[in-house]
């Protein structure tokens, strides 16, 4: 099955075995993520989420943009 799989792509077997193997890993680190923060720290976070949201000139500039992938 690997084989046929790699096959299906332009990768050797062993890039395609590596290139799967290094996906897994960096799936399994980024789901292990943990911040320590200290109970300041943490509030301050809190406090801003709980803040009214406000209008942001550069992401409304940003969003108003055609991203690059997308021009035609």
């Amino acid at each position: 099955m690997l084989r046929r799989a790699a096959e299906a792509t332009p990768k050797s077997l062993t890039d395609f075995v590596l290139d799967a193997a290094f996906q897994a890993a960096e799936q399994a680190l980024l789901d292990q993520r943990l911040f320590m923060v200290s109970g300041s720290q943490y509030q301050a976070v809190l406090d801003m989420l709980d803040r009214p949201e406000s209008d942001n000139p550069g992401l409304i500039d940003l969003f108003s943009k055609r991203p690059p992938w997308g021009a035609h």
